[in-house]
Protein backbone atom coordinates (compact mmCIF):
# COMPACT_ATOMS: atom_id res chain seq x y z
CA UNK A 1 0.00 0.00 0.00
CA UNK A 2 1.36 3.40 -0.95
CA UNK A 3 2.57 5.34 2.05
CA UNK A 4 2.30 2.34 4.38
CA UNK A 5 4.73 2.18 7.26
CA UNK A 6 7.64 -0.18 6.73
CA UNK A 7 10.13 -1.52 9.20
CA UNK A 8 13.55 0.10 8.98
CA UNK A 9 16.81 -1.55 9.90
CA UNK A 10 17.41 -0.92 13.58
CA UNK A 11 20.10 -3.49 14.30
CA UNK A 12 23.85 -3.52 13.82
CA UNK A 13 24.77 -7.21 14.09
CA UNK A 14 22.98 -10.30 12.78
CA UNK A 15 23.67 -13.77 14.12
CA UNK A 16 22.30 -17.19 14.97
CA UNK A 17 22.15 -19.08 18.25
CA UNK A 18 21.57 -22.80 18.95
CA UNK A 19 18.37 -23.36 20.92
CA UNK A 20 16.41 -26.43 21.98
CA UNK A 21 14.54 -26.93 18.69
CA UNK A 22 17.11 -25.61 16.24
CA UNK A 23 18.69 -22.22 15.62
CA UNK A 24 17.36 -18.80 16.50
CA UNK A 25 17.98 -15.64 14.46
CA UNK A 26 19.47 -12.79 16.50
CA UNK A 27 19.45 -9.07 15.77
CA UNK A 28 21.86 -7.38 18.18
CA UNK A 29 21.61 -10.48 20.38
CA UNK A 30 17.80 -10.29 20.50
CA UNK A 31 15.83 -13.21 19.01
CA UNK A 32 13.59 -12.50 16.03
CA UNK A 33 9.92 -13.42 16.19
CA UNK A 34 7.48 -14.25 13.41
CA UNK A 35 4.52 -12.00 12.51
CA UNK A 36 2.49 -14.31 14.76
CA UNK A 37 4.88 -13.52 17.64
CA UNK A 38 6.39 -17.03 17.76
CA UNK A 39 10.17 -17.43 18.01
CA UNK A 40 11.77 -17.60 14.56
CA UNK A 41 13.59 -20.90 15.09
CA UNK A 42 15.00 -22.79 12.08
CA UNK A 43 15.51 -26.56 12.15
CA UNK A 44 18.96 -26.61 10.48
CA UNK A 45 22.07 -24.47 10.79
CA UNK A 46 22.32 -24.06 7.01
CA UNK A 47 18.81 -22.64 6.82
CA UNK A 48 19.41 -20.41 9.83
CA UNK A 49 22.57 -19.02 8.25
CA UNK A 50 20.72 -18.35 4.99
CA UNK A 51 17.85 -16.61 6.80
CA UNK A 52 20.32 -14.56 8.84
CA UNK A 53 22.00 -13.54 5.58
CA UNK A 54 18.67 -12.20 4.30
CA UNK A 55 18.34 -10.02 7.40
CA UNK A 56 21.95 -8.88 7.17
CA UNK A 57 21.43 -7.84 3.54
CA UNK A 58 18.69 -5.36 4.46
CA UNK A 59 19.67 -1.71 4.24
CA UNK A 60 17.38 1.15 5.16
CA UNK A 61 13.83 -0.17 4.85
CA UNK A 62 13.33 -3.89 5.33
CA UNK A 63 12.03 -5.38 2.09
CA UNK A 64 10.18 -8.66 2.73
CA UNK A 65 10.07 -9.40 -1.00
CA UNK A 66 13.86 -9.88 -0.87
CA UNK A 67 13.58 -12.37 2.01
CA UNK A 68 11.90 -15.49 0.55
CA UNK A 69 13.42 -17.90 3.08
CA UNK A 70 12.31 -15.76 6.00
CA UNK A 71 8.79 -15.50 4.60
CA UNK A 72 8.56 -19.26 4.09
CA UNK A 73 9.89 -19.90 7.60
CA UNK A 74 7.27 -17.53 9.02
CA UNK A 75 4.58 -19.40 7.12
CA UNK A 76 5.85 -22.78 8.32
CA UNK A 77 5.77 -21.64 11.94
CA UNK A 78 2.65 -19.48 12.02
CA UNK A 79 0.42 -21.35 9.56
CA UNK A 80 1.60 -24.81 8.59
CA UNK A 81 2.33 -25.83 12.14
CA UNK A 82 -1.43 -25.73 12.75
CA UNK A 83 -2.70 -26.46 9.22
CA UNK A 84 -0.18 -29.07 8.08
CA UNK A 85 -2.69 -31.87 7.54
CA UNK A 86 -5.08 -29.70 5.54
CA UNK A 87 -2.30 -28.35 3.32
CA UNK A 88 -0.86 -31.82 2.79
CA UNK A 89 -4.25 -33.09 1.64
CA UNK A 90 -4.64 -30.13 -0.69
CA UNK A 91 -1.27 -30.79 -2.30
CA UNK A 92 -1.74 -34.55 -2.51
CA UNK A 93 -4.92 -33.93 -4.53
CA UNK A 94 -2.80 -32.46 -7.34
CA UNK A 95 -1.89 -36.02 -8.31
CA UNK A 96 -5.46 -36.54 -9.49
CA UNK A 97 -4.96 -33.91 -12.23
CA UNK A 98 -1.18 -33.75 -12.44
CA UNK A 99 0.23 -31.53 -15.17
CA UNK A 100 2.39 -34.35 -16.52
CA UNK A 101 -0.66 -36.47 -17.26
CA UNK A 102 -2.71 -34.05 -19.36
CA UNK A 103 -1.64 -34.08 -22.99
CA UNK A 104 -2.67 -31.98 -25.96
CA UNK A 105 -4.67 -33.53 -28.78
CA UNK A 106 -2.46 -31.65 -31.24
CA UNK A 107 -0.50 -30.42 -33.05
CA UNK A 108 1.71 -33.46 -33.38
CA UNK A 109 4.91 -31.56 -32.60
CA UNK A 110 3.52 -30.35 -29.25
CA UNK A 111 2.27 -33.83 -28.40
CA UNK A 112 5.74 -35.20 -29.10
CA UNK A 113 7.38 -32.49 -27.01
CA UNK A 114 5.12 -33.19 -24.04
CA UNK A 115 5.80 -36.91 -24.30
CA UNK A 116 9.56 -36.40 -24.50
CA UNK A 117 9.61 -34.12 -21.46
CA UNK A 118 7.01 -35.80 -19.25
CA UNK A 119 7.02 -39.55 -19.96
CA UNK A 120 10.44 -40.14 -18.30
CA UNK A 121 9.12 -38.60 -15.07
CA UNK A 122 6.00 -40.76 -15.14
CA UNK A 123 8.28 -43.80 -15.49
CA UNK A 124 10.53 -42.55 -12.70
CA UNK A 125 7.56 -42.04 -10.36
CA UNK A 126 6.35 -45.57 -11.05
CA UNK A 127 9.77 -47.03 -10.23
CA UNK A 128 11.03 -44.75 -7.45
CA UNK A 129 7.78 -43.77 -5.75
CA UNK A 130 5.69 -46.83 -6.57
CA UNK A 131 3.06 -44.59 -8.14
CA UNK A 132 2.07 -45.11 -11.76
CA UNK A 133 -0.04 -42.26 -13.15
CA UNK A 134 -1.33 -42.56 -16.67
CA UNK A 135 -1.37 -39.81 -19.30
CA UNK A 136 -4.67 -38.80 -20.88
CA UNK A 137 -5.54 -36.70 -23.90
CA UNK A 138 -7.56 -33.55 -23.48
CA UNK A 139 -8.63 -31.61 -20.39
CA UNK A 140 -11.41 -33.83 -19.04
CA UNK A 141 -10.25 -35.38 -15.71
CA UNK A 142 -9.66 -39.11 -15.79
CA UNK A 143 -9.46 -41.32 -12.69
CA UNK A 144 -6.00 -42.46 -11.63
CA UNK A 145 -5.01 -45.65 -9.84
CA UNK A 146 -6.20 -45.33 -6.24
CA UNK A 147 -3.21 -47.18 -4.81
CA UNK A 148 -0.82 -44.79 -6.55
CA UNK A 149 -2.75 -41.80 -5.26
CA UNK A 150 -2.64 -43.21 -1.73
CA UNK A 151 1.13 -43.73 -1.88
CA UNK A 152 1.72 -40.17 -3.08
CA UNK A 153 -0.59 -38.83 -0.38
CA UNK A 154 1.34 -40.75 2.29
CA UNK A 155 4.60 -39.22 1.10
CA UNK A 156 3.08 -35.77 1.15
CA UNK A 157 1.64 -36.19 4.64
CA UNK A 158 5.05 -37.31 5.92
CA UNK A 159 6.58 -33.89 5.24
CA UNK A 160 7.16 -31.66 8.27
CA UNK A 161 5.93 -28.06 8.35
CA UNK A 162 9.12 -26.52 6.94
CA UNK A 163 9.44 -29.08 4.16
CA UNK A 164 5.77 -28.67 3.34
CA UNK A 165 6.21 -24.89 3.03
CA UNK A 166 8.79 -25.48 0.30
CA UNK A 167 6.85 -28.35 -1.25
CA UNK A 168 3.71 -26.21 -1.45
CA UNK A 169 5.36 -23.77 -3.84
CA UNK A 170 7.02 -26.52 -5.88
CA UNK A 171 3.61 -28.09 -6.47
CA UNK A 172 1.38 -25.07 -6.92
CA UNK A 173 3.72 -23.14 -9.20
CA UNK A 174 3.95 -26.07 -11.63
CA UNK A 175 0.63 -27.86 -11.11
CA UNK A 176 2.52 -31.11 -10.67
CA UNK A 177 2.97 -33.23 -7.57
CA UNK A 178 5.28 -35.59 -9.44
CA UNK A 179 7.52 -32.81 -10.67
CA UNK A 180 7.79 -31.47 -7.11
CA UNK A 181 8.81 -34.90 -5.86
CA UNK A 182 11.35 -35.21 -8.67
CA UNK A 183 13.07 -32.12 -7.25
CA UNK A 184 12.86 -33.06 -3.57
CA UNK A 185 14.03 -36.60 -4.30
CA UNK A 186 17.01 -35.38 -6.31
CA UNK A 187 15.80 -36.80 -9.63
CA UNK A 188 15.57 -33.42 -11.33
CA UNK A 189 17.61 -30.22 -11.13
CA UNK A 190 15.31 -27.31 -10.19
CA UNK A 191 16.20 -25.28 -13.28
CA UNK A 192 15.48 -28.25 -15.53
CA UNK A 193 12.30 -29.06 -13.63
CA UNK A 194 11.00 -25.55 -14.21
CA UNK A 195 11.61 -25.85 -17.96
CA UNK A 196 9.80 -29.19 -17.98
CA UNK A 197 6.80 -27.55 -16.35
CA UNK A 198 6.67 -24.86 -19.03
CA UNK A 199 6.45 -27.02 -22.15
CA UNK A 200 3.04 -25.65 -23.10
CA UNK A 201 3.98 -22.04 -22.36
CA UNK A 202 7.19 -22.32 -24.36
CA UNK A 203 5.27 -23.76 -27.28
CA UNK A 204 2.76 -20.92 -27.24
CA UNK A 205 5.56 -18.34 -27.12
CA UNK A 206 7.20 -19.94 -30.14
CA UNK A 207 3.96 -19.78 -32.09
CA UNK A 208 2.69 -16.35 -31.10
CA UNK A 209 5.67 -14.50 -29.67
CA UNK A 210 6.55 -13.40 -26.16
CA UNK A 211 4.16 -11.25 -24.17
CA UNK A 212 6.29 -8.93 -22.02
CA UNK A 213 3.83 -8.77 -19.13
CA UNK A 214 3.44 -12.55 -19.11
CA UNK A 215 7.21 -12.94 -19.29
CA UNK A 216 7.65 -10.75 -16.20
CA UNK A 217 5.12 -12.84 -14.28
CA UNK A 218 6.83 -15.99 -15.51
CA UNK A 219 10.18 -14.75 -14.20
CA UNK A 220 8.67 -14.09 -10.77
CA UNK A 221 7.13 -17.56 -10.66
CA UNK A 222 10.40 -19.16 -11.69
CA UNK A 223 12.32 -17.36 -8.96
CA UNK A 224 9.73 -18.41 -6.38
CA UNK A 225 10.10 -22.00 -7.57
CA UNK A 226 13.89 -21.86 -7.30
CA UNK A 227 13.62 -20.27 -3.85
CA UNK A 228 11.37 -23.13 -2.74
CA UNK A 229 13.82 -25.70 -4.07
CA UNK A 230 16.63 -23.95 -2.21
CA UNK A 231 14.62 -23.93 1.00
CA UNK A 232 14.04 -27.66 0.74
CA UNK A 233 17.74 -28.32 0.12
CA UNK A 234 18.73 -26.22 3.17
CA UNK A 235 16.54 -28.45 5.33
CA UNK A 236 18.41 -31.61 4.42
CA UNK A 237 21.63 -31.01 6.40
CA UNK A 238 21.56 -29.99 10.05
Amino acid sequence: MSGAWRLKRFWTETGIEPVEDGFSILLDARPVRTPGKAPLVLPTRRLAEAVAAEWEAQEGEVRPETMPLTRSANSAIDKLSVQREEVAELLAAYAETDLLCYRAEGPEALVARQSEAWDPLLDWAAEALGARLKPVTGVIPAPQDSRSLDLLAERTRALDSFSLAAFHDLVTLTGSLLLAFSVTEGRQDPEAAWLISRVDESWQAEQWGIDEVAAEQEALKKQAFLDAARLFSLLQVV
